[in-house]
C-alpha cells in the first residue's frame, strides 16, 4: 500500500467516523422517542382496561 492510498484510507475514515458522531445523537433521539411512545401507549391502554372495567 502507498503512502497515498494510506492517507486516502485515514481521509476515508475520519470522514466516516465524523458522520458517525453527527448522526449518532439522532438515532438515541429516535430510540427514546419511540420507547417513551410505547410506554404511553401501554399506559394509556392499563388505564382504559382499568376504567372500563372498574364502570361497568
Amino acid at each position: 500500500m502507498t503512502s497515498a492510498q494510506t492517507e486516502g484510507l485515514i481521509a476515508m475514515l475520519t470522514v466516516f467516523a465524523i458522520l458517525v458522531l453527527l448522526v449518532l445523537p439522532s438515532v438515541i433521539g429516535i430510540v427514546h422517542d419511540k420507547r417513551v411512545d410505547r410506554q404511553i401507549r401501554e399506559a394509556q391502554r392499563r388505564y382504559f382496561t382499568s376504567t372500563a372495567t372498574h364502570h361497568s
